[in-house]
């Protein structure tokens, strides 16, 4: 078993299993994955994702969106956060940073959510440019301050993860999951709750829980990606395909965690209940990267030799 099987078999899968025993949906919802070289994923994600649609969104009102960034909604607040991902991504290769791998996938996720947008996979298109281009912004703001040296308000689980891609000690693998934890389990809530939960048609988390089945698809790919630039292990499976089934796992339990984190911080009454919730996401994504740091050790000598010679591809 890779580290990655070994984290969920012993901390994740067990209560997964306990959920889809209760949930016990139907059959047929496994009919997208008949044809799935990974068989783990039609037997775990789809009664996975009827239970997170069982799971209600708590009522919320709409309130209008008061930031500055993407406030039109149009396609193009996505357009240029591509723009600015790939300009990030070539500096970063071409020097072998460590925080290549996230940058690499973190935009491969956005082109696929602009693809989804404008097929009109998504009920609120509007909605979907604003909240992708005001999550990349925090990420922008938030890498750009640790490069400059300002280490003011960036929240552990960040500290833990671009400290780890600065010591370079880490396994691609691992620094792929220290910054999407911090990016989803940190970020996400308060940039959902800055957006809107709900708009005038009702809530977004329709739109919220359909695009996990997009990520499946980019699991491989992007796992083959890194990969073949930066890290050479970061597709060694040594489960079949399991690793990409335990991914779709992952995430789902983040992104449903994600949506409740950002409700409570909508739902809370007065300042101090707010920053009550806050800090119990803070505690939360910074537990999660302990446990990953803790995993994913790694000496960089093979990394690195191997992303000097293929890392500009």
């Amino acid at each position: 078993m890779t580290a990655l099987t070994r984290l969920l078999a012993a901390v994740v899968l067990p209560c997964v299993l306990a959920l889809t025993a209760v949930a016990a949906p139907a059959p047929a919802s496994a009919a997208g994955y008949d044809d799935d070289p990974d068989p783990l994923r039609g037997l775990l994600l789809p009664p996975l994702d009827a239970v997170v649609g069982l799971l209600a969104p708590i009522p919320v009102p709409a309130t209008p969106y008061t930031g500055d960034v993407c406030v039109d909604g149009a396609d193009a607040c996505i357009d240029d956060v591509v723009a600015r991902m790939q300009a990030r991504l070539g500096g970063l290769a071409s020097r072998c940073s460590h925080s290549a791998v996230f940058s690499l996938a973190y935009l491969r996720v956005t082109e696929n959510v602009r693809d989804a947008v404008r097929s009109g996979y998504f009920d609120d298109r509007a909605w979907l440019n604003r909240v992708d281009a005001v999550f990349a912004q925090m990420y922008f703001d938030t890498t750009s301050r640790w490069a400059s040296g300002d280490r003011t308000g960036i929240p552990a689980a960040w500290r833990i993860a671009l400290q780890a891609e600065d010591d370079r000690a880490m396994s691609g693998l691992g620094n792929f999951l220290l910054a999407m934890n911090a990016h989803i389990n940190s970020d996400f809530p308060h940039v959902l709750a800055a957006v809107g939960l709900s708009g005038p048609d009702g809530s977004h988390k329709v739109d919220h829980n359909r695009y996990n089945n997009r990520l499946d698809s980019l699991y491989a790919p992007v796992f083959a990606e890194e990969a073949a630039r930066f890290d050479p292990t970061f597709d060694d499976i040594d489960a079949g395909t399991a690793e990409e089934a335990v991914a779709g796992v992952i995430m789902r339990g983040w992104r449903e965690m994600v949506w409740r984190n950002a409700e409570a911080l909508v739902l809370a009454k007065t300042p101090a209940a707010r920053k009550l919730v806050e800090k119990e996401i803070e505690l939360y994504s910074a537990l999660q990267a302990q446990l990953i740091r803790t995993f994913f050790v790694a000496k960089p000598a093979k990394r690195d030799a191997w992303c000097a010679t293929h890392g500009a591809a």
